[in-house]
């Protein structure tokens, strides 16, 4: 018999105590959870579990970064694998149920993420749990947006350096880097920031990202890096920094004007060299499944693809009536 899903106990926790019991299922990202309950990223009102007495069906969680008073992400949603429970089903009222409890009324609706190992597409039982989820989100309003790369250098790997074709220098100031990023958006492969080109002004969207992002980074602005033609022209840039967990190349791009003679691979090597020297070991990056061109540069650099993650978003604000919600501006959790 299927375990209807209104017989469940479906509630918050109560706090750090049972982190134990909301780790009863293995995801990428459970080894987190403790530092990001301790330094406020997850609070215990925003992980949420479903429970048939002492069993654990499922659980969610919602994510934000330091700066946010709001969750920005739902970035775990698990539900057991087993005979008797309807994974779409359970799914759905978990999701309904914390977002009634935790999201206003008329406000965007965080960005789902689902963090995958790679070559998920080959493992039947992978394939099988994502469409499920999928498709509870897809009964909320969720659709999907994209699904992305993450590629990870290893000390040891490929250390490739700048071949000497550019000149680097460090920014002048935030107005510097700023008109990169907006002249930078031209022809821009990445889905979040063509969705929100729609609507806004590319000088928009790239202040909307400095300020969303790249602005709050406690790593040296010194090591973000443009590179210049031998005549001190802006031919791209590339931000190395260090979020919460990772070192990252968190941002890299080649100006329009200067695309297809292979300087992404030196902005690449400049950025992975200034991290290797703060000492790093390791370096994580990401790119959407689409852009070809970036997936191509970071093999060729020594990076392994890490995993795979699926984004949906909503395109109206959470209402318990409509189901669903919609994420204007989408935003990524940093890699």
């Amino acid at each position: 018999m299927t375990v209807p899903p209104n017989t469940l106990t479906v509630r918050p926790l109560t706090g750090p105590e049972e982190l134990e019991l909301f780790s009863g299922f293995s995801y990428a990202l459970d080894h987190e959870f403790p530092v990001d309950m301790a330094e406020g990223r997850r609070l215990p009102q925003w992980m949420w579990v479903a429970m048939q007495g002492d069993r654990l069906v499922a659980r969610l969680s919602w994510w934000r970064r330091d700066q946010d008073d709001r969750p920005l992400l739902l970035d775990v949603l698990d539900v057991v694998d087993a005979a008797d429970v309807d994974r779409v089903a359970v799914a759905e009222h978990l999701v309904r149920t914390a977002a009634a409890t935790v999201l206003d009324e008329g406000s965007p609706w965080p960005e789902y993420l689902r963090f995958l190992p790679a070559g998920w597409r080959e493992d039947p039982d992978q394939r099988a749990m994502v469409r499920d989820l999928m498709t509870a989100l897809e009964n909320t309003g969720a659709h999907l947006l994209t699904e992305r790369l993450r590629f990870t250098w290893r000390d040891g790997s490929l250390e490739p350096r700048p071949r000497g074709r550019l000149r680097f220098r460090e920014i002048e100031d935030t107005a510097d880097i700023l008109d990169l990023m907006t002249r930078a958006l031209e022809g821009t492969l990445d889905t979040h920031d063509n969705v929100d080109l729609r609507e806004k002004s590319a000088r928009e969207v790239a202040e909307a990202n400095f300020a969303d992002e790249f602005a709050a980074y406690s790593t040296p602005r010194a090591w973000w890096r443009v590179a210049t033609s031998a005549e001190g022209e802006p031919v791209g840039f590339v931000i190395p920094a260090r979020n919460a967990y990772h070192p990252i190349i968190a941002y890299i791009a080649v100006l329009p004007e200067h695309r297809g003679h292979g300087y992404i691979d030196d902005l690449l090597a400049e950025g992975g060299r200034v991290l290797r020297e703060a000492g790093v070991d390791h370096i994580n990056s990401a790119t959407d499944l689409g852009n070809q061109p970036m997936a191509r540069a970071f093999q060729r650099a020594g990076y392994d693809v890490e995993s795979g993650v699926i984004t949906m978003v909503w395109d109206h604000a959470y209402g318990p009536e409509a189901g669903g919600a919609q994420a204007g501006g989408a935003q990524a959790r940093p890699d």
